[in-house]
Parts: C-alpha cells; structure tokens; sequence
C-alpha cells in the first residue's frame, strides 16, 4: 500500500523527530502514564529541522535569543530589532549520517530593513532524502526514486513600539515522495499553504558601569496550514503546527564580553493519536479544530498533554562580537520522541562574514545506536548592510 510506502520514507528523513503513522510502536511494558510509546504523527517533518548552527548550538533554541538572518525559521518578528540593516545565511546540515550518507537539509534565508520600523525576510529550504529503493507489500522491487521536499517563505514585520515587533510568515510547502501508481491510486507530490504568526519584546537595561544587559521574549506559532495528501484518497496528514515560547538574558560583561543565557518551550499543535484497546487511528479533523483539540486531547489526559512539552536551554559567550562558544541541551519526553541531546558549537566573524559551527552529542539510553550522533550544522552569514548601533 502507498501509506506503508509513505511511512518507511518518511521515517528515514523523520527519525528520532516524528513518527509519521508508526501506529505499530504501541509498547504494553511499564512506564509513565500507561507505558504507551504515543509519538505525535504529522507530515513533511522537515520543517521542524532547525536549519541554523548558532541556535542548533544552544539547544535549538531560537525564539527570543537577538535577531540574524536566520530568524526568518524561528521568529521573523525578531527583524525590525536587528543590528544589521540587510543580512543573508546559508546552511547546510548532514542529516542522520549515522545511518546514511546522502540525506541532507540546506537553507539560504536573508532579511532586509526597509526603514526603522518595518523589515521584510525570505528563506528557501530544501531536504533531500538520498536514493530509496522502493518494494511492494510482496518483497517485489518497484523502483528507485529520490525523494525531496522544500519550503518557500516570505514575511513582513513591524515594531508596534521602541521594544514591541510582530511578524507574519507565508509559506509554499511541496513534498515529492514518491511516483507511478500504487494500488490504482496515482502517487503526486503532496503541496500546501501555510502561515507563521509571531511576536516580539526587547528591552535594554542599563547597568551603572554603562554596560548593557538585554531581556528579551518572543512566541512563534509556526506552519499554520491545510492538511497534505499523496493521492486522490481522503487521506490526509496534519502539518507540524508548531507553538514556541521563548525567553534570553544578554548579561554585559564588560565592552568586549557578553553572555545570552536563553530557553524554549515548544508544542505541537497536532491532535494525538487516540487507542481504542490496542487500535490507534488520528482523528479526522479540520486544521483549526486540531490546532486548538492539540492542548486537551492527550489519551491520558493533562499528564500526557505536559509530556508533549519539549524544552530547549542554551548559553552564549561573545567576545567583542568577533567570537563566539556556545552550549545547550534539549529535552523530549521519552513517550513522545524521546530526543535528548547536548549541544556546542563555536562561531567566528570577521568583516562581513560569519561562520558558524555546531554539533550535538546524544544523551541517555542507546546513544551508541542513536541515528543523530554526530550531527553537524555549518552556517556562513554576509552582513550586507551597515551596523544600525
């Protein structure tokens, strides 16, 4: 069947991030809540990807730490506060090359400052899944195919007042898994529409040395959007609709040394998967009914709903904003994904130019088997406008 064929490419790009109707990792043994592995099941999981070293170095966190070229992924809201009037990054991330060697997530992304109040910023990205050998439910070879997925935003954003911003994010989504014609139902790529909405707040505190420190919060509710399908069939899956809370304190040092100390909360707004005895099915619902079902509809109730949490800490040092080191941890219950990870990463500028650089390192049981062991992230940023301070 094509969803059985759906689900093994999916998985390979979606490992330890999402599990895409793996209704069979129901798991009877002991644990919290009912020891029931209820991973929340969505489409093109690629968007949840982060696709920037410097946060990918903190923890993933990303929505409130200070504005660059890639806040267009986390909170494009964060724009009209940037130091630099125009900036554009570019990513490329290996994905799970513990387990293959072509399997890749790339990003360009950029912003640009129309005056002191507005800015507008775009992204492209695209993930490659590598060449899959396709197999019929009978054993028998269908093909090879190379499936690919990519995203194409645009947005605008406004500061409301000196420490106020707000943003909004439009989004052309295309995922090509497959192709040819399974079971009489023709394969086509699965395409959608979404939105991000997104706000912001900043505020200076001046010490009595004359150093600044920064306190800084913002919420990013992400990939706003129609269900996706495949085929001609009713069938469809959700969109990872993401909340993300966000809050960074910028400590000054001194003239030369800062440190961000900085934390995330997300959430995905996707109705769980609900069981009748050992019988899994994803409720039938429209986009807003499950955005807003998401926080109430956990099996075993507001226990199970604090287990879809997932929690991102993180910690910058910058030394006269020529170097960085950065560190972090992320968190995922482990009846719902089960990512846990450290973080590091260091980044460089000189002129117009940074490089940034991350890796994480997982935590707790099975890490030797873990498929984002090694991950790495490298980013290269052009400030192509003059410094606004």
């Amino acid at each position: 069947m094509f969803s059985r064929i759906t689900t093994a490419v999916i998985c390979i790009s979606s490992l330890c991030l999402s599990s895409q109707r793996s209704f069979a990792q129901l798991d009877p043994g002991p644990g919290p809540v009912d020891g029931r592995v209820n991973v929340i099941s969505t489409a093109v999981p690629f968007l949840r990807i982060s696709p920037d070293a410097r946060s990918g170095a903190m923890g993933d966190a990303g929505v409130a730490i200070s504005p660059d070229a890639n806040s267009v992924y986390w909170n494009l809201s964060k724009l009209p506060f940037a130091k630099k009037k125009t900036s554009v990054a570019v990513t490329y991330t290996p994905w799970l090359k513990e387990l293959v060697s072509d399997v890749f997530l790339a990003q360009i992304a950029g912003y640009t400052q129309l005056d002191e109040n507005q800015s507008i910023g775009g992204s492209l990205r695209y993930f490659s899944l590598g060449d899959i050998e396709f197999r019929n439910n009978n054993g028998q070879f269908d093909g090879n195919f190379r499936p690919r997925e990519f995203a194409i935003d645009g947005g605008y954003a406004r500061k409301l007042s000196p420490n106020w911003s707000i943003g909004v994010t439009a989004r052309y989504i295309h995922s090509s898994l497959a192709s040819g014609t399974i079971n009489d139902q023709t394969i086509r790529p699965g395409r959608s529409i979404a939105a991000d909405l997104s706000a912001f707040y900043t505020k200076d505190i001046e010490k009595d040395n004359g150093v600044m420190n920064n306190f800084s919060a913002g919420i990013a509710i992400t990939n706003i959007g129609n269900r996706i399908s495949y085929t001609q069939s009713a069938q469809k899956d959700f969109l990872p609709t993401n909340l993300g809370l966000g809050a960074a304190y910028m400590i000054g040092i001194d003239e030369y040394n800062k440190v961000t100390f900085t934390a995330d909360i997300n959430k995905l707004m996707v109705p769980s998967v609900q069981y009748v005895g050992d019988s899994a099915f994803l409720p039938n619902k429209s986009m807003l009914e499950g955005m807003f079902s998401s926080f109430g509809d956990a099996p075993n109730g507001f226990k199970e709903e604090l287990h879809e949490l997932m929690y991102s800490v993180g910690a910058e040092y910058m030394y006269n904003e020529l170097f960085a080191v950065r560190a972090g941890y992320y968190n995922e219950h482990a009846t719902k994904g089960n990512r846990k990870y450290f973080t590091a990463g260091v980044g460089v500028k000189y002129n117009i130019f940074g490089l940034n650089f991350s890796y994480l390192v997982p935590s707790g049981t099975g890490i030797q088997r873990n498929p984002l062991s090694n991950t790495l992230r490298f980013s290269l940023t052009f400030d192509l406008g003059a410094n606004e301070e």
